[in-house]
């Protein structure tokens, strides 16, 4: 193996006479280095996409939402949680009442349709806190109606922090009339957020919940549920046996489902990823083989001289393996380096922004996991091996007398 070692170093050392091969092995190094960070900051970006829009729906909703079939409004909450929470004990960490309604939002001339979501104070902050770009959670002891709304909605209303809007809504759900009128009910914006969500930023508008069944007139009834589960993994199976437990009215749905259309779009985007392995390694092999092949031409007198000396054919096969796994592991190491160095600096920098209305977030998110390395580095070096066999095998066949006589 030494000697193996010796004559592998004598190899990749550039030389008078093999520039040219030294030239062909350091582009050979070069395409395995860009086909690797290529895929692996592909793989990268998809896993910080699903991360950060997962994380937002979450924050903005939560991991399962109960709600009622036929948008049904729900009884007294009071009555429901203890059963829930005595059911499911520490399967369940969290579980917040909400109220849910269209309505329409007014400044001056300009006027949108929105959907009004009551919280409680405590969940209105944590769920708000982190995208709010202006404004407070101001203390009750001075309460005013606030209304919290999104960046592009403000725009959109020409709304500025500290504006009153106006709303109006359906009074118990019914067709207004002189008996019921419509509920109209002034606002200050005590909060400007933006999520980066287009769908929840245009469209969506929090208040206190207490406020909300007022202006609605639901008195003791909610909308539905927002619950979070312990073991997010778990979350199909507690679904299914909360659905279960309630029954009928009660519609129980995970937020995978409530937002299939992003998570399958999400999914989608990894459809092309094993088709560009694929291709990149199928360019890393035809590398490898094509400079290998070179080599063996190039080499053929020395490897007639090693043979004519006694070195095995199964040594001669071994020399060249060594050599293709040498340029393979040199276009790994530098493509990870590369990756990585260039996720950082995304992920520092946020150089590639995006538009939110399209991708669900204004740059290009990463997130940088181990396994993505290691999955997209053993395939290589393993398929890169494999085709190293083929020219190793093709010099140890080498017959020694007509190698000494090539020219």
């Amino acid at each position: 193996m030494p000697f193996l070692t010796f004559l592998l170093s004598r190899y990749i050392k550039s030389r008078k006479d093999s520039k040219f091969i030294s030239t062909i092995s350091i582009i050979t190094v070069s395409g395995i280095t860009l086909g690797v960070a290529v895929v692996i900051i592909a793989l990268t970006i998809l896993d910080g996409f699903n991360k950060i829009v997962t994380e937002k729906i979450i924050n903005l909703n939560s991991h399962i939402k109960i709600t009622a079939f036929g948008n049904r409004d729900l009884p007294n909450p009071d009555l429901i949680i203890p059963k829930i929470t005595k059911e499911f004990g520490s399967e369940i960490i969290n579980i917040e009442p909400f109220v849910s309604k269209l309505s329409i939002i007014k400044n001056k001339n300009y006027t949108e349709g929105i959907t009004i979501t009551g919280l409680s104070e405590a969940n209105l902050k944590s769920t708000l806190n982190k995208y709010l770009l202006e404004g407070t959670f101001n203390d009750t002891s001075n309460y005013r109606p606030q209304i919290y709304i999104g960046k592009r909605l403000a725009e959109k209303l020409f709304v500025k922090n500290g504006d009153r809007v106006t709303v109006f809504s359906l009074h118990q759900n019914k067709i207004p009339s002189i008996d019921n009128p419509p509920s109209i009910e002034q606002f200050f914006v005590d909060g400007i957020y933006e999520s980066g969500m287009s769908e929840y930023d245009d469209l969506n508008a929090y208040i206190n919940i207490e406020e909300a069944k007022k202006i609605f007139g639901m008195e003791d009834e909610i909308s539905g549920y927002n619950i979070k589960v312990a073991d997010i993994s778990k979350i199909d199976s507690v679904a299914d046996k909360l659905q279960e437990f309630l029954g009928y009215p009660y519609y129980v749905r995970t937020i995978f489902r409530v937002h299939q259309n992003i998570f399958t779009w999400l999914e989608l985007q990894k459809e092309p990823i094993p088709i560009i392995l694929g291709l990149i390694i199928f360019v890393a092999v035809f590398n490898i083989v094509g400079t290998l092949l070179m080599i063996i031409l190039e080499r053929t007198s020395t490897i007639g001289i090693l043979r004519s000396l006694g070195m095995k054919r199964k040594k001669i096969s071994l020399l060249f393996v060594l050599h293709g796994f040498y340029l393979t592991i040199l276009g790994t190491v530098f493509g990870n380096l590369l990756a990585y160095l260039l996720s950082i600096i995304q992920e520092k920098l946020n150089i590639i922004s995006l538009p939110s209305t399209v991708y669900f977030v204004s740059s290009v998110p990463v997130s940088i996991e181990l396994k993505n390395y290691i999955l997209v580095t053993s395939i290589t070096i393993i398929i890169a091996l494999l085709a190293s066999l083929i020219p190793s095998i093709v010099a140890s066949k080498i017959k020694p007398i007509s190698a000494i006589r090539f020219d």
